[in-house]
């Protein structure tokens, strides 16, 4: 088997180690996988996969846990992060982690969604375009901001819905109407859950909706379901 310079098999990844932490976090305060389990409305068979590294688990139950085990999602990620060996090395990672498009004109919430992600070691690449017209060109391969045809489609496209040139709702219809786009998981993105165009997004084909500032916090609570590929920090990365 092949291994790093340091003598790691290339085979530990991230989820071992996340694994890893959260074990460690769980006896650091004192209680049962039993115990962990109920607090975090798991089963305790999923916590024993978790902490084994046999299990790739979701956001969601990513801020379950660290609910659970009373640590802020961004410490228990970092922890993870820097708790162990155990990296994507060997591994290709543009095939193992996806790219989320960001559609947001505010240039003010487009740097705190940013943030929020940076903070928690999330890194999974982000492109941001700031209009609609900007995100169908990326989407479809058109103009300066189209994408390579060769590169894969985002993984998730979260969607502010006040765009400019072309409007959230429009960029929505175009996804959803396209056969190679249509799959694409879309989060909206809106200042008030009272606004009539979240109904709308619903019907055409949105996920979720989260309200603005985005925050992992909220990301997490809205990704569940999507089985999002997704990728920490390496240590390695911070120095490079």
């Amino acid at each position: 088997m092949a291994k790093r310079n340091d003598g790691t098999p290339n085979s530990i990844t991230l989820q071992a180690r996340l694994g890893a932490t959260i074990k460690r976090a769980r006896k650091e305060l004192g209680i049962t996988q039993e115990e962990l389990a109920w607090r975090a409305d798991m089963h305790r068979t999923y916590i024993a996969d978790i902490e084994r590294g046999g299990r790739n688990i979701t956001l969601q139950s990513i801020a379950n846990l660290a609910e659970a085990l009373q640590i802020p999602i961004d410490r228990l990620l970092s922890r993870a992060r820097s708790g162990g060996p155990a990296d994507l090395a060997g591994e290709n990672v543009t095939d193992v982690i996806g790219e989320i498009l960001l559609a947001e004109d505010s240039a003010t919430d487009a740097e705190l969604t940013l943030r929020a992600f940076r903070r928690a070691k999330f890194t999974n690449p982000i492109k941001v375009v700031r209009d609609g017209e900007e995100a169908i060109d990326y989407l479809f391969g058109a103009g300066r901001q189209g994408r390579k045809k060769s590169a894969a489609l985002p993984q998730l496209v979260l969607l502010d819905l006040n765009l400019p040139k072309i409007s959230g709702l429009d960029v929505l219809r175009r996804i959803k109407a396209n056969e190679e786009t249509r799959t694409i998981p879309v989060v909206v993105l809106t200042v008030s859950q009272q606004d009539q165009d979240i109904i709308e997004c619903g019907r055409l084909g949105a996920e979720n909706y989260i309200i603005k500032p985005v925050s992992f916090d909220n990301f997490c609570k809205v990704t569940p379901k999507l089985s999002l590929r997704w990728a920490l920090l390496n240590p390695a990365s911070e120095h490079g």
